[in-house]
C-alpha cells in the first residue's frame, strides 16, 4: 500500500512561507500581473525550489483562495436563529469590518479574483457560498415574518454588508487619501460606529 510521507517541519514552513509571499504578490498585482519569479523572490527561495512545492502559479493561487473562502464564510455561518436578529446582523457587520482591518491582503486577493470573473472559485461561489447565503436569507425572512426585523431584501442586505465593510480593505488607498490618513487604522473605529448605527437603524422594526 502506497502512502505519502508526512511533510517535514521544513517542508511545512516553506509551504507557509510561499503562501505568505504569494498573498503579498497576488494582492498587489492580481493573478495576471503576478509572476512565479516575484513570489520566489518574496519568499526568499529559488524558483526551482518554489516549483518543488507548487507546480504552478495557479496552484498557489487556488490553495490561497480555498483557505480564504473558508475564513470568508465563517462570520456569516455565525449568524444563528437563536440570537436577537438585529444584534446578530450588526455583529456580522462588525466581524466583516474586523476582517477588512485584519486581513486586507486576503480581501484584495478575493476582490481581484472576482474582478477577473472568478475563474478559479466560480464553483465555490455558485455552490458553497450561494447555499450559505440562501440559508441566511431564509432566516432573515423568518425573522421578518415574526416582526423581529425590518422588511428589507435579505440578499441585497448581505451584499450591502459586503460592500460597506470590504471597501475599507479593497479601496484602502482611496479611503486614506480622502481622509488624509497616511498611517494607522483608527478610521476603522469611526467606520465601526457609523456602520453599527446605520444597520441598527435600518434593521430595527
Amino acid at each position: 500500500m502506497n502512502m505519502e510521507k508526512p511533510a517535514t517541519r521544513i517542508q511545512r514552513k516553506n509551504r507557509e512561507t510561499i503562501r505568505e509571499a504569494a498573498l503579498d504578490v497576488f494582492s498587489q498585482h492580481g493573478f495576471r500581473g503576478a509572476t512565479l519569479d516575484q513570489i520566489a523572490q518574496a519568499a526568499g527561495l529559488s524558483k526551482p525550489n518554489l516549483l518543488y512545492y507548487f507546480p504552478s502559479k495557479e496552484a498557489i493561487h487556488v490553495e490561497l483562495l480555498s483557505h480564504l473562502m473558508t475564513d470568508w464564510l465563517e462570520p456569516l455561518r455565525a449568524v444563528v436563529p437563536e440570537g436577537e436578529p438585529v444584534e446578530e446582523l450588526v455583529d456580522y457587520v462588525v466581524r466583516k469590518l474586523d476582517m477588512a482591518r485584519e486581513m486586507p491582503r486576503e480581501s484584495r486577493l478575493f476582490a481581484n479574483e472576482i474582478v477577473q470573473g472568478a475563474p478559479r472559485i466560480l464553483d465555490m461561489i455558485t455552490g458553497e457560498l450561494r447555499d450559505l447565503v440562501d440559508e441566511k436569507a431564509r432566516l432573515i425572512r423568518d425573522w421578518q415574518d415574526q416582526g423581529r426585523i425590518a422588511r428589507v431584501d435579505p440578499y441585497h442586505l448581505i451584499f450591502s454588508i459586503w460592500a460597506t465593510t470590504q471597501h475599507y480593505a479593497d479601496f484602502d488607498i482611496q479611503v486614506r487619501g480622502v481622509l488624509g490618513k497616511d498611517s494607522g487604522d483608527d478610521h476603522f473605529d469611526d467606520a465601526r460606529r457609523f456602520l453599527v448605527h446605520m444597520y441598527t437603524a435600518a434593521l430595527t422594526p
